[in-house]
């Protein structure tokens, strides 16, 4: 079971809801420009760009919203140049973390994110210090109770995943990116619920961690998700249930 997962479950486990909805839009329409930049306006020949646009409309974001960031990434409307940049570093307990950032000004953002890294006791590491133990993965996760684990290995395995894992709280499904969009469309036409689904950098091997580094790694990885610029984040963190559990009531 992944870091990034787990992570995820805590923060649905505590449904909160996020009441700083426009952050979370631009968040989402800066991801739809991008993959519409790198990839083309089209989201049948761009899978980057159908990614994003599931996820804004995941949260409800309007659709003329959706289209005007299309219009930005394509060039048919003058928008902010942006670029992706990829931190890396270690947390608490020597956990590996990377921090997927979309940014307007390179060097602004270098040294707010070097500060959320000492903050919360890690160190902004150089190019590829970590990147090398991840790899990119589709990540599927669904609630436990929703299906059996059986059925959900039957389902996600003739979709074409490569593996079903299964915790206290959750079933994990990971799959090669390029097959990502047919299994998350196989377990959706299953009735299977999908609670989130992402292409995420997975790492090869763990860290498991007690509750009290946990707790560190937390503050680390909701410090850097809150920064404006921050896309996505991941570790080689192992959290285990109790700990999950733990963690999802504070």
């Amino acid at each position: 079971m992944s870091g990034h997962s787990k992570w995820s479950t805590i923060k649905h486990k505590k449904a909160v809801l996020d009441a700083r909805r426009g952050k979370s839009w631009s968040k989402l329409a800066r991801a739809v420009t991008m993959a519409a930049k790198m990839g083309g306006g089209n989201p049948n020949d761009n899978p980057r760009l159908r990614l994003a646009i599931d996820k804004a409309k995941a949260d409800n974001m309007p659709k003329d919203t959706i289209e005007k960031a299309i219009k930005k990434g394509t060039g048919e409307i003058e928008g902010v140049h942006y670029e992706d940049v990829l931190y890396e570093g270690y947390g608490p307990a020597g956990v590996a973390v990377m921090a997927k950032v979309t940014t307007d000004n390179r060097n602004r953002t270098s040294g707010e994110i070097k500060k959320v890294f000492e903050r919360a006791g890690g160190n902004l590491g150089s190019p590829n210090c970590v990147s090398f133990q991840f790899a990119s993965k589709g990540v599927i996760v669904v609630a436990r109770e929703a299906v059996s684990e059986d059925r959900m290995m039957e389902v996600a395995l003739d979709a074409g995943a490569d593996d079903v894992s299964s915790s206290e709280h959750i079933h994990e499904v990971t799959c090669r990116p390029e097959v990502f969009h047919e299994v998350k469309q196989k377990i959706e036409a299953a009735g299977i619920p999908i609670q989130s689904a992402d292409i995420a950098m997975v790492a090869s091997s763990s860290i498991t961690l007690d509750l009290e580094s946990a707790r560190k790694v937390k503050r680390l990885i909701d410090a850097l998700e809150e920064h404006d610029d921050v896309d996505a984040v991941y570790s080689n963190s192992d959290i285990p249930d109790d700990v999950v559990a733990a963690l999802a009531k504070e």
